[in-house]
């Protein structure tokens, strides 16, 4: 079924409208990071029924990097239960930066899973559960979020295991509490891995309308993640997903969401459309300034803010299906 124009139109118009934008600097603590290119700038759209919208580099590949903190919290889910999994990890929003060196008072847990320390300690309990299989695992399942298989960036991976040395020290703190087993360098370099899968804009908004299809790929029809995981993946996402930008988000925007270092976006808004976006300059939180500016414009263009009083539980889909 051919998407209609207008929303490809829209597409095309916000790209170009933020696309002359250069505000934010590239990440380069991570040293492979810092070669990317600040023109490059992505949006694509997919949604629940499996309709795709393109516009501009939407098929530079970059690293996942910190995108990957969802889909990892719900596979622990998937694997241990809500139970276990929250004696490790909490879901408050920390206001701190992402790699802040901090946990819970009294628990000593990780405030949440979007954080590197909540991060972390998710990626040892998936190795705790698989192995010598985990990256195989992780891999296998953000493919078939994606529709094809995906693969790493051998260099990126080295140069976050290289220059990694605040995240060990946010794992060695972590398995002083004991909230991660011994196995603390095999975990972090699985992390480093996890957070070295390639992706592009069409992969990241499929990733996204498959937790927007209730965990099901709306093109390829692969079950992904269970349902019931799929709304706690959300409910960080939109408490936690932005590190120290989440709440500016949650009134500006409204949506789950979650960004990484390397300038990827994602957006879901719940059974209808997943959205993400790429451009590497960034604010100095870590997220997207580009990234950041097309989801608020599309945002109040549809009414997909969960608040919003033109959001009548679909009009996004309503819209689509009155402009048919």
């Amino acid at each position: 079924m051919q998407e209609p124009n207008w929303l490809q139109e829209l597409i095309d118009h916000l790209h170009t409208k933020h696309a002359s934008h250069y505000e934010g600097e590239i990440a380069t603590y991570i040293p492979e990071l810092g070669k990317a290119n600040p023109d490059h700038f992505g949006v694509a759209v997919v949604t629940a029924d499996g309709r795709v919208v393109e516009a501009g580099n939407s098929d530079v590949c970059f690293t996942i990097q910190s995108i990957s903190k969802p889909l990892t919290y719900g596979m622990a889910l998937e694997a241990y239960g809500e139970e276990r999994v929250s004696k490790h990890v909490g879901v408050e929003p920390s206001g701190d930066a992402f790699n802040s060196i901090e946990l819970e008072k009294i628990t000593n847990r990780p405030f949440n899973p979007m954080v590197n320390a909540g991060a972390i300690t998710v990626t040892a309990m998936l190795y705790q559960h698989y192995g010598e299989r985990t990256f195989h695992e992780i891999m296998s399942r953000f493919s078939a979020a994606a529709g094809r298989q995906l693969e790493f960036d051998e260099e990126v991976y080295r140069s976050e295991s290289r220059t990694g040395h605040r995240n060990r020290a946010i794992a060695y703190l972590l398995l002083n509490f004991g909230m991660v087993p011994e196995h603390v360098e095999a975990a972090l370099d699985i992390y480093f891995k996890q957070c070295s899968i390639l992706v592009n804009c069409r992969d990241l908004a499929t990733i996204a309308a498959t937790l927007s299809n209730l965990g099901t790929n709306p093109i390829t029809k692969a079950e992904v993640f269970d349902i019931d995981r799929v709304k706690d993946m959300m409910s960080i996402m939109f408490t936690c997903g932005m590190y120290d930008y989440s709440g500016q988000w949650a009134y500006r925007v409204g949506v789950p969401a979650k960004s990484g270092v390397s300038g990827g976006v994602m957006s879901v808004v719940n059974r209808q459309v997943g959205i993400a976006s790429y451009s590497p300059l960034l604010d100095s939180k870590g997220n997207s300034c580009r990234g950041i500016n097309l989801c608020a414009d599309l945002a109040q263009e549809l009414g997909l803010h969960v608040f919003d009083c033109m959001n009548a539980g679909s009009s996004y889909l309503n819209a689509m299906l009155e402009n048919q």
